[in-house]
């Protein structure tokens, strides 16, 4: 069986070579590691300081501009280098924890009618107590497999998948058609929902470890969830029928809980702000398309995603029947 790594990377640090040793001395032996780089300045210089492409040779590199990059479509564009049965999609900011985690996700892919197994994500040493808390929350130490006939018990969390680190099964990626081509933001959870949707089940593999967190201001995470209400808004057929609102409560109470269990009421205010940040920054998006462009814009942290989303909608308004969108006055002078 081959198994390819895909990843993803934008201005990568020191770190990143992290990720690249665990992966090289896994048990389970990655046959190749497709990098899709936005920016090529940004990786070239890091690569030739640190001597990259002497110490790999099985690394293949793929650059794009920022303006290219999508979080769908630039995925889609790293499985097509692929001719591995299975693929594990991985963000440059997440660390292998042992060298056992594509051997255990490629066992979870190994279930039955399982499309694709994600990892489980455990906190940074410099992660914050609430976000600590909050990635234990999201990732239990239990696995899971989710199907159609557990969407009344779990909601939203029945979709629930992500690309920091997940294996996909590359047959049945195919059958689905692979992920949505366009996406501002979950465009895992998206696939998982169609995947879910068509009879396949979902593996939470908790055995299965990387180390990934964010230390985000408040602020950063008004952006990241007006992003996630977009996702949304744009695809109803996914998640209307499962709203998330009453999870985002669940976590919050669940928190603040813990926060007064560990004597750290202190951080209640922070969470509240957070939260209140994180819930407005939802609300929003969800309503985007009643927004001015300009604070979409500036409401968003994927700008450049907008900019791809006016050329995608100015295309859909040529009328090639009518000179491809030329006016009136323009095409009886070109005939």
């Amino acid at each position: 069986m081959k198994i390819d790594v895909i990843i993803p990377v934008y201005k990568p640090d020191k770190t990143f070579f992290e990720l690249i040793e665990k992966l090289e001395n896994q048990t389970l032996p990655v046959n190749q590691i497709i990098i899709m780089n936005t920016e090529e300045k940004y990786f070239d210089k890091l690569a030739y300081e640190n001597r990259f492409f002497e110490k790999y040779h099985n690394i293949k590199v793929t650059h794009i501009s920022k303006k290219e990059f999508d979080h769908g479509y630039t995925r889609c564009m790293g499985v097509k280098k692929s001719e591995a049965d299975v693929f594990v999609m991985m963000t440059q900011d997440a660390i292998p924890a042992d060298l056992e985690l594509v051997e255990r996700l490629v066992k979870g892919l190994e279930q039955k009618k399982v499309a694709a197994a994600y990892a489980r994500q455990l906190p940074k040493e410099d992660c914050g107590v609430i976000e600590s808390y909050q990635r234990m929350f999201n990732y239990p130490e239990e696995s899971m497999l989710k199907s159609l006939k557990d969407k009344e018990s779990l909601g939203i969390k029945t979709y629930f998948c992500s690309n920091v680190c997940c294996a996909y099964d590359r047959k049945i990626y195919d059958e689905l058609g692979g992920f949505i081509r366009q996406a501002i933001f979950n465009e895992d959870m998206i696939y998982a929902a169609k995947a879910i949707e068509k009879g396949y089940q979902i593996a939470y593999v908790a055995d299965a470890c990387v180390y990934h967190s964010h230390n985000y201001t408040a602020g950063q995470q008004f952006h990241r969830n007006f992003d996630l209400g977009v996702s949304q808004a744009k695809h109803p057929d996914v998640f209307a029928q499962v709203p998330s609102e009453g999870e985002g409560i669940r976590s919050v109470k669940a928190t603040m809980q813990y926060l007064k269990e560990q004597k750290k009421s202190k951080l209640i205010p922070k969470l509240i702000l957070h939260s209140g940040c994180k819930y407005m920054g939802y609300f929003l998006g969800k309503r985007y398309q009643k927004l001015p462009q300009k604070w979409v814009v500036a409401f968003s942290m994927n700008k450049e995603y907008w900019e791809k989303d006016k050329r995608k909608q100015d295309v859909a308004k040529i009328d090639a029947t009518k000179g491809y969108g030329k006016t009136s006055e323009e095409t009886r002078y070109t005939k």
